[in-house]
């Protein structure tokens, strides 16, 4: 439905990736859900803000929960870069 961009993660992420293959696969699956405009764990409000933005160029911001805890994958506006993140290192 939108363009990725370059595919990013913070360094807890890609640490706690490299220790847990498990939470890599999910990590992988969480992505695919994110790119197929299913917003994961958001409240109704933020998912239709995320709808919006498909058009109106604004950035898209998924919830995941996964065995490592909450992720988020966030995706800039101009489509450039989605970065994987734990919300603590926001």
């Amino acid at each position: 439905m939108f363009e990725l961009g370059r595919t990013l993660m913070t360094a807890g992420v890609s640490s706690t990736a490299k220790e847990n293959v498990g939470f890599g696969e999910e990590i992988a699956k969480c992505l695919l859900r994110h790119s197929a405009c299913d917003w994961g764990d958001l409240c109704e409000e933020d998912s239709l803000l995320n709808n919006e933005a498909l058009t109106s160029g604004d950035r898209l911001l998924s919830a995941y929960e996964t065995s490592e805890g909450r992720i988020w994958i966030i995706t800039e506006g101009d489509r450039s870069a989605t970065t994987i993140l734990f919300p603590s290192e926001y």
